[in-house]
């Protein structure tokens, strides 16, 4: 064991303790599988990640993302959190203006934002639920048929069984059954329009009792997929803000763009909470 470098970030927020905490070891060289897993688990919060040399002259770190039961091949929030530590460590990116993170997904871009860091959203693969797991889901979350706008399984990487539903209020007053969540082995996205004029344009929550997270704060790779879905099929504008982590008495704010190209961007504030090292 050895001591190496350590923050642990807030992602999604401006103000330390309303987002979504990441752990971030600045040096995981020499690391196993295990240890890695090891300290996900005792950190015990949704994401740790272990910053790494790239496998490729493209990349400027390489990042494996852990929860607290396995690896996942993309995440939003900790793809934002590695990249604000990495830099306010003093990573220095070949580009002026993008940071090239590689993840067991592939090469993902990030942009500095003015407020901020904002990541390219990767390949989405978007395929209709069957109608029996669709039930199977809904009463888990205790949702009624009328309730439902719209259903998309979204894979961008880790797979969100997503819905669209009638509003808000729909959103943050679900009481889900985690277990029966847990047991269908899927991770659940849901949101709903806010009305013009209010402080976000989509309310969004996502459970996740399947890798051991009942309800995440805040989630990138779940509004990526959103994004890229609710954007293409009309539901939501080109540009707009997601509300995330209300029930968990977070303030988590997402910005979305999609360029002309057809490009969705997911951006948002991080702030460091905690530096220092651990022994690993």
């Amino acid at each position: 064991m050895q001591q190496r470098d350590f923050k642990q970030v807030d992602v999604f927020t401006g103000q330390p303790y309303l987002g979504n905490p990441l752990a971030v070891v600045l040096d995981a060289a020499g690391l196993t599988d295990e240890q890695m897993q090891h300290f996900a688990r005792w950190t015990n919060l949704s994401e740790t990640t272990f910053l790494l040399p790239p496998t490729t002259s493209e990349a400027d770190y390489r990042v494996r993302i852990m929860t607290p039961g396995g690896e996942l091949p993309f995440a939003g929030h900790p793809t934002l959190g590695s990249c604000h530590a990495w830099l306010e460590a003093g990573g220095k990116p070949r580009a002026r203006n993008f940071i090239v993170q590689e993840c067991k997904k592939g090469l993902v871009t990030i942009r500095r934002e003015p407020d901020g860091l904002a990541f390219a959203a990767p390949e989405l693969k978007r395929t209709s639920p069957s109608p029996a797991v669709l039930a199977q889901v809904a009463s888990a979350l205790g949702l009624k048929a009328s309730q439902i706008v719209a259903a998309q399984i979204l894979d961008n990487g880790p797979a969100w069984f997503s819905l669209l539903l009638d509003s808000p209020q729909t959103v943050l007053g679900l009481t889900p059954n985690h277990l029966e969540l847990k047991n269908l082995g899927c991770k659940v996205g849901v949101a709903a329009r806010h009305e013009a004029g209010s402080a976000a344009d989509l309310e969004v929550r996502a459970f996740a009792a399947a890798i051991g997270i009942p309800e995440d704060p805040v989630t990138g790779s779940l509004n990526a997929g959103l994004a890229q879905w609710l954007i293409a099929e009309g539901h939501m504008s080109a540009r707009y803000i997601a509300s995330q982590g209300v029930c968990l008495q977070r303030a988590g704010r997402v910005a979305i763009e999609r360029g002309d190209d057809g490009q969705v961007w997911v951006g948002g504030q991080s702030v460091t909470c905690v530096t220092g090292s651990v022994l690993l």
